[in-house]
């Protein structure tokens, strides 16, 4: 199975192997951009140019692949932690969970797709269970499964973007001191127009929030500064084509607006938590690797920031590009995420 992620901006696609001693390998990854207006606030408004873009992206990655994990934003995507009492069967579980549904899910349940899955033993009540509901709209689950369809693809699964994204993050946040243990950690996630955070301690989300600010607001920049259409524009900072002023007059500017958007995002965290630092910062998205603005959020922060490869120790397949990943890798976060859910226990 591999991972497909459909953004705004792009298709990701990711596929993960294991070796004969148990080492990840990255098998293969390729990436197609889509054009402005195709997919807007996650609902898909020109589908059969995704579906081209989907079928071009497969094709070109070479994978002989059919199953497919995706993934639907947090904002499709309603979520929510119950306790019920243990020691029920898998069929009483399942209609205990859609009697408790009703009272959190504010559409008709034959309207909605519903899953769950037992987290555990609760730890505030011996002998009950916590239990996590995951609920969308039936017809934004079809819309994905549709891309995949078109494509030639079988959807196996549909996860939720923040959770495989979180997924992909904790494999490398295991390699951080002692493990990750008891480390506050802040992901940021900056896509083309929406950069998510999420602060992680322990595989515990403290807090998350999406703002409107990405990468597409760089692009308009260097619209406004050069006179270039958009496209041209995109172009050029994709294929790093601009003028040589364009660090000084455009590149430097954004950057310190990013670093201003990314620090206020920190002091929501911290005046809405008990908890007034984080111990780390990753950046992720096709934004993150911008040259100097790990060192700059470090500089306003005080914390300390660096670019999450989500392929860093990972053996690479012959039929990937060394280079161009090494480039790109901050942009599969979510589909490596995706990827891995095909070594996971829960489908």
């Amino acid at each position: 199975m591999m991972g497909l992620d459909i953004s705004t901006s792009s298709v990701k696609l990711v596929e993960l192997g294991r070796d004969k001693a148990g080492h990840w390998v990255l098998e293969r990854c390729a990436i197609e951009p889509l054009e402005r207006g195709w997919i807007v606030d996650g609902h898909v408004e020109k589908f059969d140019e995704v579906a081209d873009t989907v079928r071009k992206l497969v094709k070109r990655s070479g994978t002989k692949t059919k199953n497919v994990a995706m993934a639907l934003p947090p904002s499709a995507v309603i979520t929510k932690k119950i306790i019920l009492p243990g020691g029920m069967t898998d069929i009483e579980l399942e209609q205990q969970v859609e009697a408790e549904a009703n009272q959190y899910i504010p559409f008709p349940l034959d309207e909605v797709s519903l899953d769950f899955c037992v987290i555990g033993p609760c730890a505030t009540s011996v002998g009950d269970i916590e239990v996590l509901i995951a609920a969308s709209r039936r017809e934004k689950v079809q819309d994905i499964q549709g891309l995949a369809e078109a494509a030639g693809l079988t959807p196996v699964i549909v996860d939720v973007e923040s959770y495989a994204s979180r997924l992909a993050a904790s494999r490398l946040v295991q390699a951080l001191p002692n493990g990750g243990a008891g480390l506050i950690v802040a992901l940021f996630e900056i896509g083309g127009v929406t950069t998510s955070m999420q602060v992680m301690r322990d595989d515990e989300v403290l807090y998350d929030r999406d703002q409107a600010f990405g990468g597409a607001q760089l692009t308009q920049q260097i619209v406004r500064h050069y006179g270039f259409t958009y496209d041209e524009a995109e172009a050029k900072k994709r294929n790093d084509d601009l003028p040589d002023d364009y660090e000084t007059a455009v590149l430097r500017p954004f950057i310190e607006t990013m670093v201003q958007e990314l620090g206020r995002a920190l002091q929501f965290f911290f005046t809405s938590t008990p908890h007034n630092k984080v111990d780390y910062i990753l950046l992720a998205g096709g934004s993150a690797g911008l040259h100097g603005l790990t060192s700059a959020v470090t500089l306003h922060t005080s914390f300390p920031c660096s670019l999450l490869d989500p392929f860093q120790g990972m053996e690479i397949a012959d039929a990937v590009k060394l280079k161009k990943v090494a480039r790109e890798a901050p942009t599969y976060l979510t589909s490596c995420g995706l990827a891995l859910r095909r070594f996971s226990q829960w489908y």
